[in-house]
């Protein structure tokens, strides 16, 4: 948190560890603020497995694409305005009470969507749910941040990103638990009333972040909880380290009355500090995470696996894979630093993507043909099959395409042989499954299907660790105290209005110009991401905050990063080019 410059090393991750012997109570700060970042992750992955149990009982759901993305991104619509307006409540009322109301939220829309009876009233619990994961994105990191020791600041902030990921994974266990119980999507929603309320409880027994504190004039109320936090041989020099900063900041404050955008933009530290904190925030969405993560079902089902049951087992594995890499990201990003850890996850990226493009394509190309023999088996044949032109050039991909009321049943031995396009209903779903065949409404039989699995996986391997928790440690430490809500609830908000591009256009794309173009784009995006780390990005690690705001007030541009020169007696990242 404060103080002098810290001697980060290898042993960084040991020493959090050793929190839970040496003093718990830094860990139980970490752990009940994280739960923030649990109920972040859970209502990111709940939503695609109930998604698919939700078009079953609402078929205009079902039919409509566009009700299906308004349904996943209406909780980010609300995320945007909890965000937006989390800043202002984090420096005004505490980062406390701001997970608390986070919660309240968050119960409330819990509460909401299980109990809703048409689309239009989930939409209504989804804004709720997204008010609160809003406020909590940028709340936890922040008070986390805030409440640890410098050494371990980075893996105590990265707890909260494996929270996310730990939720997600939560959230499928939750989702398989639940497929054959009445109600099915109406308790996957439901259910996560439950860790919003444990935490609205475990929060009432902890004190403020003694930062906000220090900052509101109540010194020794800050003081008692830095003597919790540090050993007693360094506390002393933590309160005044701490003292001196936020006097500087108060009597900077004192020359204008309040917070001006302008004047904020004026100063360089926070302007350089927004290049590197929004610009993370908005490349962690548009380089394709929540397309993964929001629809990671659908799309297996687009790689030629048709049960529902099957795909959100199959995106279990994708959602453990993400848990692990966030466990990898606590042991190594106070180890190698954010920079390097983040461009290491960025090409690994570009890599997973090229694969997941050249299996879509080969799953798009290489789809099984109709048979008009099959077809003609069955009494309910798909119109547009039925009066084409040249019916003996349909494929599966052509049938689905063709209209929202048709479907591929395959062949029952061998599913990629020529099937029946037919119309699609719950009776001819019926019919073809009584056959013992496959049912197809969303992608279509592929003997390429496991290997988009490998490049989900690979995908989610390498954007965990770096880009999946990155961003939020960056934006947790990067900015001077007196703006450091603001600051933070614009990067938060700049994420989820990102999210909700991406989530509210993927499914739109990938009818539009296919699964593999759409990945294509993501891989552009990616690149772009790698130079933009590579120019705007300061590497934090193992620097106090007091020193973060030096380091940008000294220069900003790092063209050579892998570069670190001498600095007070400590190495620090080499940040030497131009001004901006």
């Amino acid at each position: 948190m404060e103080g002098g410059v810290a001697q980060v090393d290898a042993s960084a991750f040991k020493e959090c560890l050793s929190l839970s012997w040496k003093n718990p109570y830094v860990l139980r700060l970490a752990f009940s603020a994280g739960i923030g970042g649990l109920l972040f992750g859970y209502d990111t992955g709940v939503i695609s497995g109930a998604l698919l149990y939700i078009r079953d009982d609402f078929k205009a759901v079902d039919r409509k694409t566009w009700l299906q993305e308004a349904i996943v991104s209406m909780a980010l619509a609300g995320a945007i305005i909890g965000a937006a307006v989390g800043g202002w409540i984090n420096d005004r009322f505490g980062r406390k009470k701001a997970i608390v109301l986070a919660d309240t939220l968050f119960f409330i829309g819990s509460a909401v969507m299980a109990a809703a009876t048409n689309p239009s009233i989930l939409i209504v619990g989804r804004v709720f749910v997204g008010l609160g994961v809003g406020m909590a994105s940028m709340a936890s990191p922040l008070y986390i941040s805030e409440a640890s020791p410098t050494r371990v600041r980075g893996a105590l902030v990265s707890l909260n990103g494996f929270l996310i990921t730990g939720g997600q994974f939560l959230s499928y266990l939750i989702n398989l638990a639940f497929t054959k119980a009445p109600g099915t999507w109406r308790w996957m929603l439901g259910v996560a009333a439950v860790p919003a309320l444990i935490q609205i409880i475990l929060m009432s027994m902890l004190p403020e972040s003694p930062r906000w504190l220090f900052r509101k004039g109540r010194e020794e109320e800050g003081k008692a909880i830095l003597r919790n936090i540090y050993p007693p041989h360094e506390v002393e020099a933590e309160i005044n380290t701490l003292r001196e900063s936020v006097e500087m900041e108060i009597k900077e404050a004192e020359g204008t009355d309040k917070i001006s955008i302008v004047k904020m933009l004026k100063t360089k530290t926070v302007r350089r500090g927004l290049y590197a904190g929004m610009g993370l925030q908005i490349f962690q969405q548009f380089v394709g995470i929540n397309t993964v993560m929001y629809y990671s079902p659908t799309i297996v089902q687009l790689a030629g696996f048709a049960s529902n049951r099957t795909a959100l087992l199959l995106s279990l594995v994708t959602s453990g894979l993400n848990a692990f890499g966030s466990i990898l990201s606590i042991y190594f990003i106070d180890r190698t630093g954010r920079k390097k850890l983040v461009l290491f996850s960025l090409f690994g990226v570009v890599f997973s993507l090229v694969v997941l493009t050249v299996v879509f394509h080969q799953s798009t190309t290489h789809s099984p043909m109709v048979s008009p023999i099959e077809t003609s088996y069955f009494s309910n044949t798909c119109p547009d099959y039925h009066t084409s032109v040249n019916p003996g050039a349909w494929d599966c991909m052509k049938c689905l395409k063709a209209s929202p009321e048709c479907g591929f049943c395959a062949f029952g031995a061998n599913k990629l042989l020529p099937g029946a396009c037919l119309i699609s209903n719950d009776t001819t779903k019926d019919q073809c499954q009584n056959e013992d065949r496959l049912w197809y409404t969303r992608g279509c039989p592929s003997k390429f299907g496991w290997l988009a699995i490998v490049g989900l996986a690979l995908y989610i391997i390498f954007f965990s660790p770096g880009m999946g928790t990155v961003p939020w440690v960056v934006n947790s430490e990067i900015y001077p105290l007196r703006y450091r809500g603001i600051c933070g609830g614009m990067a938060s908000t700049s994420n989820w209005i990102s999210n909700l591009i991406v989530a509210q256009s993927f499914l739109s794309l990938t009818q539009a110009i296919g699964t593999s173009w759409t990945f294509m784009i993501f891989i552009f995006i990616t690149v772009a991401a790698i130079i933009f780390v590579i120019i705007f990005v300061p590497e934090t690690k193992g620097l106090p905050m007091e020193e973060v705001e030096k380091m940008l007030e000294r220069n900003s541009l790092n063209f050579k990063f892998w570069q670190r020169s001498s600095h007070n007696g400590e190495e620090v990242p080499t940040q030497k080019t131009e001004s901006i």
